[in-house]
């Protein structure tokens, strides 16, 4: 690889000041995710108060969702040019604030922007910079890692679900809300703990699973032939835009990746399914007469389940049986998840809604669990942090428009019916697209390697196993680089 002038860096730890980064990264995701999903427990408190339907007040769920995932781009961009630190920080200054101005909200439209708008763009600022700092510590455990660190979104639902809804009957939902701000404080000093690190360019053969090391080599070249800025001469601010500007386009360059716009584009369908049983569980529990206590409970039951497909999914795609298999157990749960919510309609009783809570907790846990790192195996390390970026932001849609819409469907039909069922149609049909492009993909390999053997010998074809890339011409054999 050609020598670049770059400060001395060090490789992932695996382990060290990494599991202090988990225990951070644990802490962001129970004051996020799990503060957002317990929102849904105020959702009845919210239309009975300001008397409001239901597709008005989902309008505020839907807010902090959706600006949370919008922001992520300005989570990543802030964490990459100064910290990741500073970023966790001002997020965690930024939500507490609006959590607190909401308790004194007096109407649903002061709720959009403090609890929807405020606090959406503080989680944003915290929640990505912290995953991809995970990423950053770990290579080798990086799903068990991701695992534990993701926990924290289920560990958080447990324990604040009936916390919250006694603290709305003890302090009504002012108070609650204004309690969970003082929480949500804890962020700042989550950020205390983010501890910069840099990796080296030259990663090991295995580590990444796209072909770094020659799209790097091929892109700095690409960056000094553009680029104004000549050794020995001055610095021109033209210059300085133009090496600002192809840094930038360097950042995002695996957008040219096929695997990753596929991705992308099954996540719109996989982020409108997932945010609906959130916010419409408990109040679907009340409509079938389950009280108050045992539906939120249900949400209880959805974050401890979730920490073990969490911790579990994690743990086994590490394995090296299954290391190379983490994209199919991936949209296998996701799958399963859309399965799940094709069933709510008929459950129309508490240890009835007990198995669904059960399942549908297990393997949401699991997909968020392995979300960022099969995004880090199509991308690679160097793009991890952009990258999440990007795949937050595109939740950000769905997860505005899929609980209004869910509302409205309440609204017009009167049932739950069609709202869940939209829900799991959704996600499957990210799971079958996944699916299809996976087999597309093989399909492809396949006969581009039969075509090799006649090609031109100057033509190369560049695959990725996975584990090791490989380099096949026409007049050699395929040699590991």
């Amino acid at each position: 690889m050609a020598q670049t002038n770059k400060v001395p860096v060090a490789v992932p730890p695996d382990g060290g000041w990494g599991w202090m980064i988990v225990a951070g990264c644990f802490i962001v995701t129970i004051c996020t995710r799990a503060v957002t999903r317990c929102i849904s427990i105020f959702f009845v408190e919210f239309q009975m108060h300001f008397a409001q339907d239901y597709s008005k007040t989902a309008w505020i769920h839907s807010l902090v969702d959706c600006t949370t995932m919008l922001c992520a781009p300005l989570g990543s961009f802030i964490g990459n040019r100064l910290s990741c630190r500073f970023a966790v920080i001002l997020g965690g200054f930024m939500a507490s604030t609006g959590l607190i101005l909401s308790s004194f909200a007096t109407s649903l439209e002061n709720l959009y922007l403090s609890l929807g708008v405020l606090t959406g763009i503080g989680f944003a600022l915290c929640y990505t910079p912290a995953i991809a700092m995970v990423g950053k510590y770990f290579c080798k455990r990086k799903s068990l890692a991701y695992g534990v660190a993701m926990s924290g979104s289920g560990i958080g639902t447990f324990i604040l679900a009936p916390v919250v809804q006694h603290l709305i009957e003890l302090y009504s939902w002012r108070g609650a809300l204004l309690l969970l701000g003082g929480f949500v404080a804890n962020l700042c000093v989550c950020g205390a703990l983010m501890r910069p690190i840099t990796l080296k360019e030259e990663q090991l053969s295995g580590m990444l699973s796209v072909d770094e090391e020659n799209t790097y080599n091929k892109q700095q070249n690409n960056l000094n032939s553009k680029s104004a800025c000549k050794p020995g001469q001055p610095i021109r601010t033209d210059c300085l835009n133009r090496c600002v500007f192809f840094q930038s386009l360097q950042e995002y360059s695996f957008f040219l990746m096929p695997d990753f716009m596929v991705l992308a584009v099954s996540i719109l369908f996989l982020a409108y399914g997932c945010s609906v049983p959130f916010v419409y569980l408990v109040p679907y529990a009340l409509n079938v007469g389950v009280s108050h206590q045992n539906s939120a409970f249900l949400m209880s039951i959805l974050g401890v389940i979730g920490i073990v497909g969490n911790i579990t999914f994690g743990w086994l795609t590490d394995r090296r049986c299954l290391k190379k298999y983490r994209y199919f157990c991936f949209l296998v749960a996701v799958g399963m998840d859309g399965l799940c919510c094709l069933l709510i309609p008929t459950l129309q009783s508490f240890p009835l809604l007990v198995p669904f809570s059960v399942l549908y907790g297990y393997f949401d846990g699991a997909y968020v669990a392995l979300l960022p790192v099969v995004t880090s195996d199509i991308v690679g390390t160097q793009y991890l942090s952009s990258a999440l970026g990007v795949v937050f932001f595109l939740h950000a849609i769905p997860y505005l428009i899929s609980p209004p819409i869910a509302g409205w469907l309440v609204d017009r039909t009167g049932t739950y019916t069609a709202a869940f069922m939209l829900s799991g149609f959704s996600m499957i049909f990210s799971s079958v697209l996944l699916v299809c492009a996976a087999l597309i993909k093989k399909c492809f390999r396949t006969r581009s390697g039969s075509y090799s053997t006649n090609s031109d010998p100057k033509l190369q074809i560049w695959t990725n196993t996975g584990e090791t890339d490989y380099c096949v011409t026409a007049d050699q054999e395929p040699k590991p680089v």
